[in-house]
């Protein structure tokens, strides 16, 4: 079973509850959110420190102590060699070109959706062009996502 099938329960749960809370009090549940959000959105920024500074030594400090039984046997270098702090460099740039252009994609979205929905209710007929323009708005996040695959195979 993967991680998510198990947390899907969870989360769903989750939001019933929010929804109950912002339903019956509404300012608190507001506030309580908002500092829920603060907090996820502090402990994520911490993650994303810890992976950019401890991908390396640095520069002028001593190498870290290795067992002298646990030491592999010396191997060929092979002709070109890349640095393990580019990889976590392009993943993390992969995640930063998803998130933003699916908050640009949603954004625009909300904008184009309601007035799509405002002018077909009027005009039956403009159903088609408003989902055109609906779909160009969408468009950014695939912009976003190609940009991750991209990036994903260069690192």
């Amino acid at each position: 079973m993967s991680v998510w099938s198990a947390a899907a329960p969870v989360l769903a749960g989750v939001a019933v509850v929010i929804a109950v809370m912002v339903h019956r009090h509404r300012r608190r549940a507001l506030r309580w959110l908002a500092v829920g959000n603060a907090a996820l959105l502090l402990s994520a920024l911490a993650v994303l420190l810890i992976a950019v500074f401890d991908q390396q030594p640095a520069a002028g400090s001593p190498p870290r102590a290795v067992p002298a039984a646990s030491q592999p046997a010396p191997v060929a270098a092979p002709a070109e060699t890349t640095g393990s702090s580019g990889g976590g460099s392009a993943l993390i740039a992969a995640a930063i070109a998803v998130a933003g252009s699916s908050l640009g994609a949603a954004i625009a979205v909300a904008y184009t959706g309601a007035a799509a929905l405002a002018a077909v209710s009027e005009r039956p007929e403009l159903f088609g062009r408003a989902m055109v323009i609906v779909g160009l708005a969408e468009g950014i996040a695939i912009y976003g996502l190609i940009v991750a695959i991209i990036l994903i195979g260069k690192a």
